[in-house]
């Protein structure tokens, strides 16, 4: 069966290819007398819009949000809310002859499914992380208590910001793409939500990152470091990690998430040539749909 919908009782459904005429996200489960506008949504979707940088892809898309449901006088009904964004620069031609390209689903989606969608990749094309973007600015108001703020904070295997602009025209001039990682902090998180062993707080904010395109890392706390100490030399690192025993502990909870470099490489179209740097206000909505989610289900069973 297809797989389109993420969440527990906040629940999200994206919908859309990167080259139709449209994509968009429905959610599912937002408590009722919210305040909500498209401003609110396009505050978000702005951070992740292409064009805005020589190191993004150059495709003119002005990602306007409409929503069509869930929404009556600025405020949430408590049911669907649809949230629609037009394609307006999609040029599917540039893609139409091609065949499955390295790196991308292309081959594995004709492997299941028998054919395959060649324009820009279509579902499993990045375009799709802006209906992400827009169901996680309604998760935002469902946690107002919480903050979250998300960076890139190496691309390449380097730290150092100052490095990062001629290390990305070089990959551009080459035709060649970069990794990165981004870290996402969110802080206010009252103790108490996530839930042990099946439904840890860790384990889905791993899973909802590693969901988006191009990841193929995710640390929570101090991740993979923590697994070179000992234990005696970790204790800074269990009491600033946030999370234990899959319950949130009222500390800072960060994330970190590992971006491959673009596999559009020396190939027709327009690509980011780090998609890590469109990659931050993603992973922030995706820990802000988890977030909200956990809230409503400690809600439902602690009151």
């Amino acid at each position: 069966m297809s797989w389109n919908s993420f969440g527990h009782l906040l629940r999200f459904t994206t919908w859309g290819e990167s080259h139709g005429p449209a994509i968009g996200a429905v959610v599912d489960g937002c408590p009722p007398r919210l305040a909500l506008d498209e401003a609110w949504v396009q505050r978000w979707l702005d951070e992740r819009r292409p064009g805005q940088s020589p190191h993004t892809s150059a495709r003119a898309e002005p990602d306007r949000v409409r929503i069509l449901s869930g929404v009556y006088e600025g405020q949430t009904t408590g049911t669907p809310i649809s949230l629609m964004i037009d394609n307006v620069d999609a040029r599917p031609a540039d893609y139409g002859d091609l065949p499955p390209r390295p790196g991308h689903a292309d081959l594995a989606y004709e492997q299941k499914y028998g054919l395959r969608d060649p324009r820009g990749g279509g579902r499993a094309s990045a375009r799709e992380t802006a209906a992400r973007v827009a169901a996680g600015a309604v998760a935002r108001l469902v946690i107002p208590e919480v903050s979250i703020a998300a960076r890139v904070v190496e691309i390449g295997g380097e730290r150092d910001e100052a490095r990062w602009d001629a290390m990305l025209a070089a990959a551009r001039e080459a035709g060649d793409s970069l990794g990165g990682v981004v870290e996402c902090v969110a802080e206010g998180v009252p103790p108490g939500w996530g839930a042990p062993v099946y439904a840890k707080l860790d384990a889905e904010l791993a899973a909802a990152c590693m969901g988006v395109n191009a990841v193929k890392g995710v640390e929570i706390g101090e991740g993979f470091g923590a697994s070179r100490l000992k234990g005696s030399d970790n204790r800074e690192g269990m009491a600033a990690s946030g999370i234990d025993g899959g319950i949130a502990t009222g500390q800072p909870i960060v994330v970190r998430a590992a971006f491959k470099p673009t596999s559009s490489i020396r190939i027709k179209g327009r690509h980011d040539p780090c998609v890590a740097i469109r990659g931050s206000p993603v992973i922030a909505a995706m820990v802000a749909l988890v977030l909200a989610d956990h809230k409503l289900l400690h809600r439902a069973q602690c009151g």
